[in-house]
């Protein structure tokens, strides 16, 4: 049989130097040859650099770093040894306020660009630890046949293969400072090859590791792993298929994971594969600023939309008169309503429903609120924002992890609906990485 001859021209090898004139929205710096945007890793705007291809497509082309010629005064020594091959991180080359400068002019870009609005006035940035702050992970796991060892860790930058790391300094230290520990337990098993990925799990007290499992692990198996946990103190989980399938290993009947929020002193815990923030101190600062900015009362009722297990639902109930969160993922449901027990709170009522379909003949739909909420995923929420004009809110807050998406729906609100942008800003809950965390105020007019 004949071999198919690749379409894709072979990559120029020769280093080329170009001028970086700004930030793509993924972090990566934007020049142009020869009229043909070229996106480059490790760039920032302003400098001049030495770039070699990694690809290149009909309307764009991909490149990284080789030399650095003119660096920009915000460039710094990335802290990672393994920055620039793991795929975890592509912001360590620029120091923490300029990372956050940066964040903040690419929201500003999408707010102009797909909203078509300018923010009145930007919030001050909300920041935390800059290393050891990420609490949830999936991470990857490949036995390597050919380095003689498991690989643990995050996915190369740009390339489906694991990275080959040791330490990892933005993973809370129970686990990124014990990568080598886990690659050498994991191989001491009979099903080294059987293991793709661990889901990374921390609350204030417990470090979770949920170990995905492709075939059952033997008695010993079981009793390296158990002895493991007993040595770095972790509480484990085998997840044989799916997320439900989720058990526990070691101890037998662990307590669940939790974390606070001091401010409002209430106690959330969760199953290990659940959706949390990454970042538990931006998690409690970002709670802090939703609650001054809605200004609630007992006369308030209030719509939480996209929920999940009631982060913000619960700190809203103690000071609104109530709160309706509504959530497409029935289990964090479930444990919404488990929460609210826990923690005596009443005056909360929580609904399932897929956010992305017509709800408006639900009865909770069928109300009018105060106050809304909107956190929802990188979709956005262009879908429920036609309910607004039934719901009649005087003041929405929304949360967003793609200022892409939140800059459609602030000109949807804006330019359809009606309402006035008071107020927009990031929050560091990524740190290193180009992921930008946002938040807006809408008033109605």
């Amino acid at each position: 049989m004949a071999r198919r001859r690749s379409n894709r021209k072979k990559l120029p090898e020769a280093a080329v130097t170009v001028d970086i004139e700004s930030l793509a929205h993924d972090g990566r710096g934007v020049a142009h040859v020869h009229g043909k945007v070229v996106f480059v890793d490790a760039a920032l705007p302003g400098e001049t650099v030495q770039f070699v291809y990694t690809d290149s497509r009909r309307d764009y082309a991909e490149g990284r770093v080789v030399q650095v010629l003119t660096p920009a005064p915000e460039r710094v020594e990335p802290q990672c040894p393994h920055f620039g091959n793991c795929g975890g991180c592509s912001f360590q080359h620029a120091g923490s306020e300029a990372q956050i400068l940066l964040k903040q002019q690419m929201l500003e870009e999408q707010f102009a660009r797909l909203g078509k609005l300018s923010i009145p006035e930007l919030w001050q940035p909300l920041t935390g630890p800059q290393w050891g702050y990420r609490h949830k992970a999936r991470m990857g796991v490949k036995y390597v046949a050919k380095k003689g060892r498991v690989l643990v860790g995050f996915r190369e930058r740009r390339n489906p293969f694991l990275a080959d790391i040791e330490t990892c300094p933005v993973m809370h230290p129970a686990v990124g400072t014990k990568l080598m520990d886990l690659s050498a337990m994991f191989g001491r098993l009979t099903i080294r090859d059987r293991i793709p990925q661990i889901e990374v799990a921390i609350g204030d007290q417990q470090c979770v590791l949920a170990i995905r499992v492709l075939d059952p692990p033997t008695g010993q198996d079981k009793e390296i792993m158990r002895a493991f946990a007993r040595e770095h103190d972790l509480t484990l989980y085998l997840q044989p298929k799916g997320p439900d399938s989720i058990v526990p290993l070691y101890p037998a009947d662990p307590e669940l994971p939790s974390y606070a929020l001091p401010d409002q002193d209430i106690v959330f815990h969760f199953r290990p594969a659940m959706f949390t923030q990454v970042n538990t101190d931006i998690n409690r600062k970002m709670v802090r600023r939703v609650l001054e900015t809605l200004a609630l009362d007992k006369d308030d009722t209030v719509l939480d939309l996209f929920c999940g297990l009631g982060n913000f639902t619960l700190p809203m109930a103690i000071q609104a008169g109530l709160v309706v969160g509504v959530e497409g993922n029935k289990p964090l449901i479930d444990h919404a309503r488990e929460n609210a027990r826990l923690n005596a709170i009443d005056n909360v009522e929580f609904h399932v429903a897929d956010l992305s379909r017509e709800i408006a003949d639900m009865s909770w739909a069928k109300r009018s609120y105060d106050k809304i909420l909107l956190d929802p995923s990188r979709a956005g929420a262009a879908e429920v924002l036609p309910l607004l004009r039934q719901w009649q809110p005087r003041q929405i807050v929304y949360v967003s992890c793609n200022p892409a998406t939140l800059a459609r729906d602030a000109g949807i609100l804006v330019h359809e609906l009606g309402y006035r942008l008071v107020k927009a800003g990031v929050m560091d809950m990524f740190p290193q990485t180009a992921h930008v965390e946002s938040i807006a105020w809408f008033e109605a007019d």
